[in-house]
Order: structure tokens, then C-alpha cells, then sequence
């Protein structure tokens, strides 16, 4: 190859926007889009009277928590198709290319999109769901990006919905919704294999000189460049060192002698996750039509209105967490969001517990779901996968972060199945539980997750091996010299020998 080698005549910081532009937004636009789209267009009539086994509408009295049930396991088996996706990344995520496996993924969300609008029974639509479930949760893996993006998607998917709710007695109010993604996957699938295959791939699968190649293009120097040799042969130092590894499994935190705490490490990751979707942050993205409109009582134009600028607000307001996270540290944006969320769910609960034609509380509960929307992205949009990242062992983070994500979409599909039947049967109380777990996030972290922003990854894991007991890990990670340091750099072993004489003195 040319030492010059340019994609669609992009090289450098061009051709890096362009990999942003056409893969990686739109790619996590309709991850959001498809997430949260179905939970406001399943009130449309057009749409009840097609599957009216999840009618939730026009149903009173017993009837009412059948339906519901349905309608969850219909909107939830998105996450299901989710789920199997992400994990089957884990045996087949190196044996494709990453184009390809993108490019595959994206086709499934194609195939299930389609199945999906041109639906005219439950079970057609259910394997549509699934389908397109299964290539976003590949994408979720394969594409990884600052999950700003996928709110964007939330918000979106709202205001199409409102947007389309004027063509009257017609079922185009909800197919040509959940057909206008279709054109990002389509994007997507059309670009990338005019963009540059990753060149850590490329050197797994002995490709050298063309991950050279691809590397110069995006660094936009030659290929003959030092810098250029030298990052390669750190890329092939990093696949050496995995592979002498490749024996490296979880179940090592069930051995007797756990020296690295790896069990603890793997329920801090947990928890973590379950936090982020029993905090109320799925309630709020998918349902937050329903609420308005069937909950609070509020009409059906001004519940989409609401529901979309509650989406968009919070959308706005994740960006909060790009200047937080790296200047205030993870435990405290952890603390701070769980406290705000905690009081807004208690809050909410409070304001929904009087009837629905009580218009001044429907308008309180409104303003605390916006306050709730402020909360959520500040800990828990992107930090708990950075965080979850940071604590594991570098021979096990992709195992880690495998099961994490997994996790993630186990409680996505809780939350998402529960919800129709919660709010149809014990109403605002639904509230209440939501409240009680985020209240128990500030007071979780500070006992139990020690700081990992700007911590050595070499000293962090001493930690967890010499801390004599669970309680003792968060307080000696405290003590741990900060900087950006990272593994094998000289900087390790004299910020290591300066913490070690810390303690003995």
C-alpha cells in the first residue's frame, strides 16, 4: 500500500470526524432511538387496535394487569435480543473484522426494523423486536463511544413520535417512526467499509503492514514514521501480553485463595450496573409518555410534548458529566447523583399519589421528573462503564466489561418488563422502591468503591491484595499518589516505592 493511503481522501483528524460522523452517531442514535421509541407509540390507538393483547388503553379492572404484563414482555424484548447480542460478541467479536461485525450487526437492526413496521400480528412484531434487539446490543460492544449519543436517540425517537401522532386514524402514526431509523442503519452500513479497519485487529490477524498502513492514515503521518513502527510494536507488545493470559477466567474470584479480591472487584462492577437501571433512568427513558399521559392524567399532545422535552433536557444535561467526571472524581459524581435521584423519586412519588385531576401536582410531578433527568446523567450515563473499566485486573477487564454489559441489559429487561404492570397496579408507590435504591447509592459508594480517577492501575490493584479487610480498601486508595500513570511506565515503581515508604512511616 501507498505510504499515503487515504479513506474517501481523508487521512488524520479528518478522517477520525468523518469515522464519528457516519459510524459512531448514528450508530448510537438509533441504539437509543429503537431503545425508548416503542414506549410512547404503544399508547397510540392505531397501534392498540393492530395488537390489542397489549392494550393497556381501554382496559379497566383485572384485565388491566394481563395486558400490561404483555405489553412489557413485548417492549422488553428488545433488551432480550440485546442481551444474547452483547454476549455473542465474546465468540465472535475477534473472529470477525470490526467492519464486518459492524456491518453485520447492522444489517440485523435492518432486518428487525422492517419486520417491525410492517407488522400486522404480535409475534411477527416480538421477533422484530428481538432481531433488531440482537444487532444493537453487538453494536453496544462493537462501536464503543460516550454514551452522550444514544440520548440523543431518546430525545429523538419523542419528538418523531409527536410528530407523526397528527396523521389521524391512520397505523403510519407508529411504522413510519420505527421506519425512520432505518436510514442510520443504512448510513452506517453504507460507510464502513469506506473507513479504515482497526488496526489493533489487523495486527491479531498478522495484517501488519496493513495496520501500518491504516494507523498512518489516521495519525496522518508515513508510514515509515517512527512514532508509527513505535506504536505498532506497542499494539503487538499489548496481543503478546493478552495472549500469554488467554488462560485468564472469572471463575478465578471462586478460588480459595482470592489474593486480588477479584470477587469483590466483579460485585462492585455488579452493582454498579443494577444501579444504574434500578435508579429509575430506564422508568423515565421509555416510559416517559405513559407517565404523563396515563399516569398523570395529562392529554396526549401535551404528554408527548413533555416527554420529548424531558428528553432532550436531559440529553443537554449529560453533558455535565464530561467536565465532572475527570475534575471531581468517581465516587463523588456516584454520591451526587444518587442523592439528587433519591429525591427526586421521593418527590415524584409524593406528587403522584394525589389523583390525576389534581392539575397543580401533575405539574409538580412533571418538574420532578426534569430534576430527576438533571441527576441521572451526572453519575450514571457513562461513569459506571468507565468505572467498571478502571477496578478490574487489565488480564480480565474484557471479561469484566463482557459480563457488565450483559448485566447491563439483564436490568434494562427487568426494569422495561416491570413497569407497565407497576405503574398500572400499586401507581406512584412504583416510585417508592426507585427512591429507596438510589438513596442507598451515596451511602453504598462511600463504605465500598475506592477512587480510581487518576490512580495507578499497578498500585490500585495492591491495594485489594493488602488491605486486610473490605473496609479498609477505600481508605487506602485515597492515600495512592495521583497522576496518569499507567502500567509498565518507569513512573510505576516510583510511585509505587513512594507509596510504600507512605505506609511504613
Amino acid at each position: 500500500m501507498s505510504s499515503h493511503t487515504s479513506y474517501m481522501g481523508l487521512r488524520g483528524h479528518s478522517l477520525r470526524v468523518a469515522q464519528i460522523a457516519t459510524i459512531v452517531v448514528p450508530a448510537f442514535t438509533f441504539f437509543g432511538y429503537n431503545q425508548s421509541g416503542l414506549g410512547p407509540l404503544a399508547t397510540l390507538q392505531s397501534f392498540v387496535s393492530v395488537f390489542p393483547q397489549i392494550d393497556t388503553i381501554n382496559t379497566e379492572g383485572g384485565a388491566t394487569s394481563t395486558t400490561a404484563t404483555r405489553k412489557g414482555a413485548v417492549i422488553a424484548s428488545f433488551q432480550v435480543g440485546a442481551l444474547l447480542g452483547s454476549l455473542s460478541c465474546l465468540f465472535i467479536g475477534d473472529r470477525l473484522s470490526r467492519r464486518k461485525g459492524i456491518f453485520i450487526a447492522t444489517i440485523l437492526t435492518i432486518i428487525g426494523q422492517v419486520l417491525q413496521a410492517a407488522s400486522y400480528n404480535l409475534i411477527q412484531f416480538v421477533i422484530g423486536r428481538v432481531v433488531l434487539g440482537f444487532g444493537v446490543g453487538q453494536i453496544s460492544v462493537v462501536v464503543p463511544i460516550w454514551l452522550a449519543d444514544h440520548v440523543l436517540g431518546y430525545a429523538l425517537s419523542n419528538w418523531l413520535d409527536l410528530g407523526f401522532y397528527f396523521i389521524r386514524n391512520s397505523t403510519l402514526q407508529w411504522r413510519l417512526p420505527l421506519v425512520v431509523s432505518i436510514s442510520l442503519s443504512l448510513l452506517v452500513a453504507a460507510a464502513i467499509f469506506f473507513l479504515p479497519e482497526s488496526p489493533r485487529w489487523l495486527v491479531g490477524a498478522g495484517k501488519v503492514n496493513e495496520a501500518m498502513s491504516n494507523l498512518a492514515a489516521l495519525r496522518d503521518l508515513p508510514e515509515n514514521d517512527q512514532a508509527i513502527r513505535t506504536e505498532i510494536a506497542q499494539i503487538e507488545s499489548a496481543i503478546e501480553g493478552a495472549a500469554s493470559h488467554k488462560k485468564a477466567s472469572l471463575m478465578e474470584m471462586f478460588a480459595k485463595d482470592d489474593r486480588e479480591r477479584l470477587l469483590y472487584r466483579f460485585c462492585l462492577c455488579f452493582a454498579l450496573q443494577f444501579f444504574q437501571q434500578a435508579c429509575g433512568g430506564t422508568l423515565i427513558s421509555v416510559y416517559a409518555s405513559t407517565i404523563f399521559e396515563e399516569n398523570l392524567g395529562l392529554g396526549t399532545v401535551v404528554a408527548k410534548v413533555l416527554a420529548a422535552s424531558a428528553l432532550t433536557w436531559k440529553f443537554l444535561c449529560s453533558f455535565l458529566s464530561f467536565f465532572a467526571i475527570d475534575r471531581l472524581g468517581r465516587r463523588t459524581v456516584f454520591m451526587i447523583s444518587g442523592t439528587g435521584m433519591a429525591l427526586s423519586m421521593a418527590s415524584l412519588a409524593v406528587s403522584s399519589s394525589f389523583p390525576s385531576t389534581n392539575y397543580g401536582a401533575s405539574i409538580t410531578s412533571a418538574f420532578f421528573i426534569f430534576v430527576f433527568n438533571v441527576f441521572y446523567p451526572f453519575g450514571f450515563l457513562g461513569g459506571n462503564f468507565l468505572y467498571c473499566t478502571e477496578v478490574a485486573p487489565a488480564r480480565l477487564r474484557v471479561a469484566m466489561n463482557s459480563v457488565s454489559t450483559a448485566n447491563h441489559w439483564l436490568w434494562n429487561f427487568a426494569v422495561t418488563m416491570v413497569t407497565p404492570v407497576a405503574l398500572a397496579t400499586i401507581g406512584y408507590r412504583y416510585y417508592i422502591i426507585y427512591a429507596v435504591i438510589a438513596a442507598l447509592i451515596p451511602i453504598v459508594v462511600f463504605f465500598f468503591y475506592p477512587e480510581t480517577m487518576n490512580r495507578n492501575l499497578e498500585l490500585l490493584n495492591s491495594v485489594f491484595e493488602d488491605a486486610s479487610s473490605p473496609w479498609e480498601i477505600v481508605t487506602m486508595a485515597r492515600k495512592l499518589p495521583q497522576g496518569e500513570l499507567v502500567d509498565g511506565d518507569r513512573r510505576d515503581e516510583s510511585a509505587k516505592k513512594e507509596f510504600e515508604e507512605k505506609e511504613m512511616a
